[in-house]
């Protein structure tokens, strides 16, 4: 497994982090099955889980502490806050208030002293960033984390991040989750060269877009059988429409996208992991199993690289800073909203 370091913490990470969003109600029930899977994750190199207070309502953060048994010490430990993990209103986002408190549940729950990486979920609206900061600050001073991050934070608020923690003698955020991906490669347009700029690691998440990208998914008749987008789907509140414009473009993407893999000699799943890592920028990607065959997958194409020329017939399909998704909701700058574009309007 390569090795790289977490932006400028000095922390060294596995290019694959294991991301722990699939154990746990939400995924795989089975918590011994799941110990496993992290098991094997770690004997083959990986170094670097990432999970949040919110995966399964905690069970994940539980579920990892299990797997940690004995191994901590070995492992870049990283968990998330931000979601609602409550009724009380004051139970989410990023105020000292709630930081200070949901800290020490995760610890908790993790069966840990220390947090190696703990990251602010999305960004919060109603908080000041100088409050959220200037209680992470305080949590790395107190010994509780060692560095913490952002996930889906657009390219002015990363920067704003940098210049209060200048201004108001804060640390800085170390790093950033955004999502990323063959379909979703709005973030080399700004974000990414932010995070370079700053010197923070970036992890990405769904390289594989939601499952768009494993090739499981090539006509319509295909999403008559449960998977991930359909559950997802469900999940949000929403229904699924396999006859939709945005579904059957995908789908005609993955068809020669899936062609192209073919030619270079590996599985649509591997391009697509392998793509994420091309990127100077990145650091590391995370992989979400729920299963043992689909960590097997993963792991097979933890050395392939992609040749120049296979890049180049990707961005034709796709080009780069651009995304078949459309505009990112939970990473867009917050002036693109309704509210803020608007006066007197609901």
């Amino acid at each position: 497994m390569e090795m790289t370091t977490l932006g400028k913490t000095g922390m060294t990470v596995s290019r694959y982090c294991l991301g722990a969003m699939m154990f746990g109600a939400m995924g795989n029930k089975d918590h011994d099955d799941c110990v496993r899977i992290i098991h094997k994750a770690l004997d083959a190199g990986v170094n670097f889980i990432d999970t949040a207070d919110v995966y399964s309502a905690g069970e994940s953060e539980e579920i990892v502490a299990k797997a940690l048994e004995g191994r901590r010490d070995n492992i870049v430990l990283a968990t998330k806050f931000y979601a609602p993990m409550g009724k009380d209103p004051n139970m989410t986002g990023g105020s000292r208030r709630w930081i200070m408190r949901e800290v020490e549940s995760s610890l908790k729950r993790l069966k840990t002293d220390y947090i190696d990486l703990y990251q602010i979920h999305r960004f919060d609206e109603r908080t000041d960033l100088e409050e959220t900061m200037s209680a992470l600050s305080d949590l790395v001073h107190q010994g509780k984390i060692r560095a913490f991050g952002s996930s889906m934070f657009p390219a002015d608020r990363i920067v704003e991040s940098h210049w209060v923690a200048e201004k108001r003698g804060l640390l800085r955020f170390r790093c950033e989750q955004p999502w990323y991906s063959i379909f979703s490669r709005d973030i080399e347009q700004y974000v990414l060269p932010a995070c370079q700029r700053y010197g923070m690691g970036v992890i990405t998440w769904s390289p594989l877009d939601g499952g768009w990208l494993t090739g499981r998914y090539r006509k319509p008749d295909d999403f008559k059988t449960a998977g991930r987008i359909t559950r997802m789907a469900a999940r949000r509140g929403g229904s699924f429409d396999p006859e939709a414009e945005l579904v059957q473009r995908k789908l005609a993407l993955v068809e020669e996208l899936s062609g192209i893999a073919t030619e270079a000699g590996m599985p649509l799943t591997h391009m697509a992991i392998a793509f994420t890592l091309e990127h100077p920028g990145v650091t590391s990607t995370i992989i979400g199993p729920r299963t043992h065959e689909q960590l097997d997958d993963l792991l097979s194409c933890a050395d392939v690289r992609l040749s120049g020329e296979v890049m180049d017939r990707i961005d034709k399909l796709v080009p780069p800073g651009t995304s078949v998704n459309g505009i990112n909701m939970t990473a867009r700058p917050a002036g693109i909203s309704k509210q803020s574009r608007r006066r007197g309007t609901a």
